[in-house]
């Protein structure tokens, strides 16, 4: 899992300082909003060629650590 979180990065040049793919504009978030839209990792792929199969894993395992918390809270939609 460390190697796809290195892919995530974090600078507060690029994108505000939102976490994105490997140092590119694409942040974790959209990815993760692609994916809960329906988008399978296929389609992002043909969609974003720079983008690689890997890339979309490690959105997954970030945000999978993000939720290793000791309490969570209701999101309000």
């Amino acid at each position: 899992m460390e190697n796809l979180l290195a892919r995530i990065t974090i600078d507060p040049d690029i994108s505000h300082g939102k976490p994105v793919i490997r140092g590119m504009r694409y942040p974790v978030q959209n990815v993760l909003e692609w994916l809960s839209s329906g988008m399978s990792f296929d389609e992002i792929l043909e969609d974003y060629p720079d983008l690689e199969y890997q890339d979309l894993l490690a959105v997954l395992a970030y945000a999978a650590k993000l939720t290793e918390v000791k309490h969570s809270y209701a999101i309000m939609a």
